[in-house]
């Protein structure tokens, strides 16, 4: 009888977390999750992602953390497969102006990225406030992405967010020239 072992962690709040998954990944480019014992793909990773899971890659042999760059890799696969996640005009300005904005653009984009979720997790709960015959209040995010539900909703908002960025890659060469 094989059993799990999860280990847990406390975030802010006092809400419990499990660790992250850890992945390894070896000399010939193999990633292997080791909670579970398999080998894994980027698009496992990413769908681990999408459950809510939080992962943690490494290298096997020397045990630096490549997390961010294999998540910029599951985010490249995802532009090669045409999901188009980034314009391609952000993209070029990103690589030319790279370090010089490196720190505005992770600050507009996690504070764009967290009112995002929070306005999501708003609408959930008045989703959920509403099937189960409560009242809800009025929401920060307009009445048609609500009344369309949590599919329909998230893709407004991404579109939102894509807007955003091209307002700010604007901006950047307008500033520029």
């Amino acid at each position: 009888m094989m059993t799990r072992c999860v280990i847990l962690s406390f975030e802010k709040g006092g809400a419990v977390a499990e660790e992250p998954i850890l992945i390894k990944r070896y000399e010939n480019r193999k990633l292997y999750d080791s909670s579970r014992s398999v080998y894994v793909t980027l698009e496992e990773i990413a769908g681990l992602i999408r459950e809510g899971k939080e992962v943690r890659v490494v290298d096997a042999k020397t045990s630096e953390d490549l997390t961010k760059n294999t998540l910029a890799l599951i985010v490249l696969e995802g532009e090669r497969q045409k999901k188009d996640l980034l314009p391609l005009s952000f993209m070029y300005h990103l690589i030319k102006y790279g370090e010089s904005i490196q720190g505005v653009f992770q600050e507009y984009l996690s504070s764009g990225f967290e009112a995002f979720l929070a306005s999501q997790q708003e609408a959930h709960k008045q989703l959920r406030e509403l099937t189960e015959g409560g009242t809800a209040k009025q929401s920060t995010i307009s009445e048609p992405a609500a009344e369309r539900g949590g599919e329909a909703s998230l893709k407004d908002e991404v579109d939102k967010l894509k807007q955003r960025l091209e307002q700010l890659d604007r901006r950047l060469r307008e500033g520029k020239e």
